[in-house]
């Protein structure tokens, strides 16, 4: 059996680019983590344990909270300053990463970008769509292998309305999500060290996606590409990010 931890990546709300006063949060918006063999977890959240408080060690004696109940978001570590001015931060990020691929964990993402005007956006339903092809990359991933799957979420808002979107996805009758055990779980992250670690992946990927889609933009994040673009490309599997035409990616700006 399989477990997948997932988190969101990018973000929800419209975009029209990053020096737009109001819609200046992220071209694409997605779900990314990792799917991880069910005996190789309990060490891998312990590795992680010890990672974050060896690379976070000052911070934790300042704050003085125990480390297996503290959380440190992506978005706050892997930052244009904490990853190109301290290399423990960077080494930190590629032992993660290495330590998945030991594990026989494979990152999985599915994201799309943003081509639609602020007033004629949906953000319910690209989150339900977004996870929904999530849902169905996990399943192919796990059917090849002859095996089932357990899905992690970190605790949304609008839980209900993402388990009945997922329920449905599960129990389609066109194309059912066969492997998946369960809808997905919803957990609080802070107790979490593995959706702690999902929170860091689909953190990199978001970074790494937005420079791909608006390099201009995003030229800061290059870093992104360069110190971690082939570890993470290595580890991916049945991940993509959809792409609108051009034409449809012209009404952005209309």
């Amino acid at each position: 059996m399989h477990i997948a931890f997932m988190d969101e990546f990018g973000h929800i709300g419209p975009f029209k680019a990053r020096t737009d006063r109001q819609y200046n949060q992220s071209p694409v918006f997605g779900l990314a983590g990792y799917v991880m063999p069910h005996r190789q977890i309990r060490h891998f959240a312990t590795f992680f344990l010890q990672l974050k408080s060896n690379v976070l060690a000052r911070e934790l004696r300042r704050n003085g909270r125990h480390p297996a109940t503290w959380e440190k978001k992506g978005a706050d570590l892997i930052t244009t300053k904490n990853v190109t001015r301290y290399r423990h931060v960077r080494e930190g990020i590629l032992r993660l990463l290495n330590e998945m691929r030991k594990c026989d964990g494979k990152i999985i993402f599915y994201g799309r970008e943003k081509y639609m005007k602020p007033e004629d956006g949906n953000s319910s339903g690209l989150y339900t769509t977004t996870l929904s092809h999530t849902i169905r990359s996990i399943d192919d991933f796990c059917c090849k292998r002859n095996s089932q799957f357990l899905m992690i979420l970190d605790e949304h808002s609008d839980r209900l309305k993402l388990l009945e979107s997922a329920t449905k996805t599960m129990f389609s009758p066109q194309a059912p999500a066969r492997c998946l055990l369960e809808p997905p779980f919803q957990v609080e992250s802070h107790l979490y060290q593995t959706i702690q670690a999902a929170d860091w992946i689909a953190t990199l990927v978001g970074r790494l996606q937005a420079f791909a889609i608006e390099p201009d933009q995003y030229q800061d994040w290059e870093w992104a590409d360069k110190y971690f673009g082939r570890a993470v490309n290595s580890l991916a599997t049945h991940s993509r990010v959809w792409r609108p035409s051009e034409l449809q990616k012209q009404m952005r700006h209309a």
